[in-house]
């Protein structure tokens, strides 16, 4: 048996009230996900444990098998692995954000989703004026980048940026969550404050404006851990993986977790994404490896926006540009191929942040029966086979080990 994930970031969602109390799932035509839905089972999955952020670093550890309460570092380490940054221990990894600040509230978390080539300048310029032997910047992907702060402490409350668009960004500074954590917020804070009077400036962002852009004038820092201690997917499951993503924290948690990370062009992270590439490499990979674990990020990007048409268009873009390939050409192998999809959190539009509720999910094992669930969304699965489950339950049940 072969396996693949097809995990549609943060595409669970709420009831809205002007779409008649339907979710972007019951909006959107889906024909090719419904039908894996009637030929699977189904069930929901509790991915984020009350007592932790239901951030993706946490969702996809989940999926993945890991117990979060022993393994999670924040997504800051996660995404220092995918751009080639060695953490050393007592290294402080987080995630920077180069975000808008408009009349002195953050405006979005993205700066309008900033290109990589425009960031990479501004991250520079930030090194330049700011980065020390203790402290340094490192370049990621649009508005996603890393800062290692060397001998740093963790014990420290973060906000992060997407969670609160609207609110005086003073408001949400890092606070120290102890005493051993106030020098190191501190540095922290300072850095932020700092990051603004360089960016404002820059010849990147007086363009943006011109453009009639969002300027990324504001460095912000959040998720941030030490070196994360995790056996690898051969070492728990005795299987070889592989992750295909457009997002560091994906391709971070591949690398920890033993997978070969799968790189492919025009993936994006947003709903302009190369849909058909990455199903290809899927079953490309599927050649040589045991799992295929198939990361889509352009349904979380349009829930953080708060845009219903765009969510829902990026569910289509998922059923007809990806499932249905992937549904076709493992239908066609010799060894059967066990399809599972969901999402890793839900990212409502309405609030345009992440939530812990259990997300939908289907198991199509080509060796099992269906279950009666004929359509997929975040209600239908509540009669499901596999009931409510949590944990490593849903890669064990997906491997066939319970």
């Amino acid at each position: 048996m072969k396996y693949i994930i097809i995990l549609g970031d943060g595409m669970a969602d709420l009831p809205i009230q002007s779409r008649e109390n339907k979710t972007p799932l019951m909006l959107a035509d889906i024909p090719n996900i419904d039908k894996l839905c009637k030929l699977g089972r189904t069930g929901q999955l509790v991915t984020v444990p009350a007592d932790m952020p239901p951030g993706s670093e946490v969702a996809n550890l989940a999926v993945l098998g890991y117990d979060v309460h022993k393994v999670y570092q924040g997504r800051g380490v996660l995404e220092g692995a995918s751009i080639g940054v060695t953490i050393e221990e007592g290294d402080l990894a987080m995630r920077c954000n180069l975000l808008c600040i408009e009349d002195d509230k953050i405006k979005n978390h993205s700066a309008g989703h900033i290109s990589t080539a425009e960031s990479h300048q501004l991250i520079d310029a930030l090194n330049k004026s700011l980065a020390t032997d203790r402290v340094r910047f490192y370049k990621g992907v649009s508005f996603r980048h890393l800062l290692v702060v060397k001998n740093g402490n963790n014990d420290l409350n973060f906000t992060p940026p997407h969670d609160v668009p609207g609110t005086p960004w003073r408001d949400v500074l890092i606070t120290p969550a102890s005493k051993a954590g106030e020098e190191t917020a501190e540095l922290l804070n300072k850095l932020i404050c700092d990051s603004q009077k360089i960016l404002v400036e820059h010849p990147v962002n007086q363009q943006r404006i011109k453009q009639g852009k969002d300027p990324a004038n504001s460095a912000w820092f959040w998720s941030s851990g030490y070196k994360p201690a995790m056996r690898t997917l051969q070492e728990k499951y005795k299987i070889k993986g592989a992750a295909i993503s457009a997002v560091d924290i994906i391709k971070g948690l591949g690398i920890y977790a033993g997978m070969d990370v799968i790189e492919v062009e025009g993936a994006t992270g947003l709903i302009d994404t190369n849909y058909e590439g990455k199903a290809e490499a899927a079953i490309a990979a599927l050649a040589n490896h045991d799992l295929v674990f198939l990361h889509v990020e352009a349904t979380d990007e349009a829930g953080h926006e708060g845009n219903i048409d765009k969510k829902i268009t990026a569910l289509e873009y998922l059923d007809h540009r990806l499932v249905k390939y992937i549904m076709k050409h493992t239908g066609k192998m010799m060894t059967p191929v066990t399809i599972a999809l969901l999402p890793d959190h839900a990212t409502p539009c309405e609030l345009r942040t992440h939530t812990h509720d259990a997300v939908p999910f289907i198991i199509y094992n080509p060796t099992l029966s269906a279950d009666k669930v004929k359509e997929y969304n975040e209600f239908s699965v509540e009669k499901g086979y596999y009931g409510v489950i949590k944990g490593d339950e849903f890669i064990k049940t997906l491997l066939g080990l319970r």
